[in-house]
């Protein structure tokens, strides 16, 4: 098992990238501790995404309350909209292949909604 300090939080990315993938976990999860390897080779295939991995307990002001039902949930956002939240398998190919649509459909896509909102915007916030 690594230790959180061996794990990094947020993978850089150019600054002038909008999109962000948050994962929404909880450290006792080991769903969520088998998929963090993977969350992070998905970081490194897409450089020009922001990868940020939020334990829930560890910043409960993240996800203030936000009802998370099932590890791993997963916020997709451009930079100003949330355009998914929810949960997600813990496959590397899912949350490519729902990254990559959302990517392709954003200009005329419709935000996720203000829960969805409101917690990108604390994210931003405390990451940003």
């Amino acid at each position: 098992m690594h230790s959180p300090a061996a794990l990094p939080e947020s993978h850089p990315v150019a600054p002038d990238s909008g999109w962000w993938a948050v994962c929404l976990c909880a450290g006792w999860c080991g769903t969520c501790r088998d998929y963090r390897p993977l969350f992070d080779e998905l970081a490194r295939a897409h450089p020009g995404v922001r990868f940020e991995w939020v334990d829930i307990e560890d910043e409960s002001e993240i996800a203030d309350d936000l009802d998370v039902e099932t590890f791993p949930t997963l916020l997709i956002a451009d930079g100003r909209r949330a355009l998914f939240l929810g949960p997600l398998l813990p496959q590397a190919p899912v949350l490519a292949r729902l990254l990559a649509s959302l990517q392709a459909g954003a200009a005329g896509a419709t935000g996720a909604g203000g829960e969805a909102q409101e917690v990108f915007e604390r994210v931003r916030a405390a990451r940003g």
